[in-house]
């Protein structure tokens, strides 16, 4: 079983994200790559890198409710026994799977992701969330990788964001200008296989892929059933660019017990 470094949990404790030695195997990934393929194919009609909640499936011509048709391999790697326990290892034993969203740009158009808090759009009370960003693709500065402000998450501090109403972005929500310093950015690069963990605060964002080389990552979302997946809440309704349905999102409870006792299980299966 694999297991967070007492090393790397330290490090995401201190700077908000970590790369964890273990990785996907190579046939898995070739698996998960066949899996982004068939992903795309049954979404002709959604940006890909706004395939949310992608390990949704459902019968016939049905979406997730959220306009995506799903694929069962990425609910599969979202229950991956060592991931689960890599999550454990900074959220507690106490897990629960609430999302999993596919962020594909292909090359030579690859929309940007600006610098974004994600806490902003979650109705996870008290907010708490680890974020595995799973490559299935080499990730790269040259074709638009993940980067993150250091320490960020230190406080639980939510800054500003203003919205932009455009069309080339994989969110529409920026943070305020001289909220953070950039200077200061890492660039997550990873092979296929690697991943990275990053702290519901951490302030993140991504160029845009104007290269040759399509860059895909699987974010899969994990939450602490010490807190609450508030249906009633409805974060940046409609202001975010990508579409999203909390009222109907099913969780799955991967380890421990519902501490709150008041997370719906049923909802959305």
């Amino acid at each position: 079983m694999a297991q967070l470094l007492t090393s790397e949990i330290e490090h995401y404790q201190r700077e908000g994200w970590v790369i964890p030695t273990f990785r996907l195997p190579t046939a898995q990934v070739g698996s998960m790559v066949d899996a982004l393929n068939e992903l795309i194919r049954r979404n002709p009609d959604v940006r890909p890198e706004k395939l949310v909640s992608a390990h949704v499936e459902r019968s016939g011509n049905q979406d997730n409710g959220e306009g995506v048709r799903g694929v069962a391999d990425f609910l599969s790697l979202a229950k991956n026994p060592d991931i689960v326990e890599l999550v454990s290892d900074v959220i507690g034993n106490d897990v629960i799977l609430w999302g999993a969203h596919v962020f594909c740009k292909p090359a030579g158009d690859g929309f940007e992701t600006p610098w974004h808090q994600d806490g902003h759009y979650w109705p996870i009370r008290p907010l708490a969330t680890c974020t595995v960003w799973v490559a299935l693709e080499e990730s790269s500065i040259e074709n638009g990788c993940l980067r993150v402000i250091p320490k960020s998450h230190v406080g639980k501090q939510l800054h500003e964001h203003l919205h932009e109403d455009r069309q080339d972005l994989t969110l529409q929500q920026r943070m305020k200008a001289g909220s953070f310093d950039e200077n200061i950015a890492v660039n997550i690069e990873l092979e296929p296989g690697q991943m990275s963990l990053h702290d519901v605060y951490m302030i993140h964002g991504a160029k845009a892929n104007t290269s040759r080389k399509r860059r895909t990552g699987v974010a899969l979302r994990y939450m602490p059933a010490t807190s609450l997946f508030d249906r009633s809440l409805k974060p940046m309704d409609g202001k975010t660019g990508v579409a999203v349905n909390f009222a109907k999102r099913p969780l799955w409870l991967l380890r421990g017990v519902d501490r709150t006792g008041l997370n719906d299980f049923s909802i959305g299966h």
